[in-house]
């Protein structure tokens, strides 16, 4: 797989803004299939920057229920798979 599509989008929340200043750790919505040399490989392609470890983990779906006209409606949102990346010291990734 390309790089790019084993990093499919970086999730930018106030949680993760404060952990890319303090701890130098960014996550990133992955590919399910991909393991975490891979994810390494892929961030070190990209971003050229270091990369001392890498967590991951899977979010489950979770259940929905919409009312609509015509009744209630159940569904499930999808599963995906969720890369906590942490970089060297005198790396960063900037995003804005």
């Amino acid at each position: 797989m390309e790089p790019y599509q084993i990093l499919l989008r970086s999730l930018i929340t106030e949680k993760g803004v404060q952990q890319a200043e303090e701890q130098h750790t960014y996550a990133f919505e992955v590919n399910k299939l991909v393991t975490k040399s891979e994810i390494k490989a892929a961030v070190e392609a990209l971003y050229d920057v270091k990369v001392v470890s890498v967590n991951t983990l899977t979010r489950k779906g979770k259940a929905k229920t919409k009312r609509t006209r015509g009744g209630v409606v159940t569904g499930v949102t999808k599963t995906w798979k969720k890369a906590i990346v942490k970089l060297s010291e005198e790396d960063t990734i900037d995003f804005f």
